[in-house]
């Protein structure tokens, strides 16, 4: 039986470690992690997922730059996943660079020696059974993790993911979501490690969204960071009015960090396991329910969530 999940209050600092791939909306929830006060942030892993490991690295440190925060050490993790080479990503929606080609200044620093399943290890190690990881990525950095100290979920608080399509269709293939379909293999051994798992699939992130006034009021703000986010989204835009017929944009992984953070409570959550298709068949990477309990799906998160997610961005919350 997997343990129970919960929510430490806010009163104190919640240490933070994000695994990513960083394209758009990986960029807004780091954005998201960084405005937060109450969120130390003690590490970031890099992934392959929407664009190599090491472009998702060096976007990264290039929007730490951005925000003034080069202290947050940063690893590269595995290039290839679990089962497969690195299929290339998804320049079609995030741009050729993951971040809608922007061009950002070269960071002053650089990544830190060790792989970011070694730091997730030793942030676990000096956090034991406070730190809340974040995994808005393929999980091939938590699986080798997993692979390196099988203790590992007995020292984590909270593990969310946005990931999967549990009860509606994915947005890789009919039956899967980019992150789960990126690597099933990795994350069907993420799903049965005895951790307290919130996974916030496309379930519910299709309900939330920004448009193009959200766009506009990132630029307007004028920061280095805002001006970043708002030029980027120009991408993301252009992509989703294919999908959507509109100018907008889904909320994926900020709305996964949101959770994670306790800044947006969900409404409506499904406890039950999961079980990921690794067949070489058309379901390959589908993230089914079956009988159990040890995810916590969340099926709706209140409607104001992608308000409070500008406000904060803005430093309006």
């Amino acid at each position: 039986m997997k343990r129970k999940h919960y929510r430490r209050g806010m009163s104190e600092t919640i240490p933070v470690f994000l695994d990513c791939d960083t394209g758009i909306d990986d960029a807004l929830a780091l954005a998201h992690l960084l405005s937060r006060d109450d969120v130390d942030l003690v590490g970031i892993g890099a992934a392959s997922g929407n664009v190599t490991a090491a472009q998702a690295a060096a976007n990264t440190l290039a929007l730490l730059e951005l925000a003034g925060r080069t202290d947050i050490p940063v690893a590269v993790g595995g290039e290839d996943h679990r089962a497969h080479p690195f299929d290339g990503g998804a320049p079609h929606v995030h741009g050729a660079n993951g971040i809608g080609g922007l061009d950002l200044a070269a960071p002053a620093v650089t990544t830190v020696e060790g792989s970011a399943a070694d730091l997730l290890i030793t942030a676990a190690k000096a956090h034991p059974g406070r730190l809340r990881v974040v995994a808005i990525a393929p999980l091939t950095n938590l699986a080798l993790a997993l692979d390196q100290e099988p203790e590992l979920p007995g020292l984590i608080e909270s593990l969310t993911i946005m990931g999967g399509a549990v009860w509606g269709a994915g947005n890789r293939t009919p039956f899967a979501e980019a992150n789960i379909a990126g690597d099933p293999e990795a994350a069907a051994l993420v799903f049965a490690a005895d951790w307290p798992i919130t996974l916030v699939p496309l379930d519910v992130t299709r309900q939330h969204r920004f448009d193009e006034s959200d766009r506009a009021a990132l630029l307007a703000a004028g920061t280095p960071m805002t001006s970043a986010l708002g030029e980027m989204l120009t991408t993301y835009f252009d992509f989703y009015e294919t999908v959507l017929g509109e100018r907008m944009c889904l909320l994926h992984d900020p709305l996964a960090s949101m959770i994670a953070t306790g800044d947006v409570v969900p409404d409506l959550t499904r406890a039950t396991a999961i079980r990921v298709d690794q067949s070489d068949g058309p379901e390959r990477g589908r993230t089914a329910p079956v009988d159990g309990e040890g995810t916590l799906v969340v099926t709706s998160a209140p409607s104001e969530s992608a308000r409070l997610l500008l406000a904060q961005l803005l430093g309006e919350a």
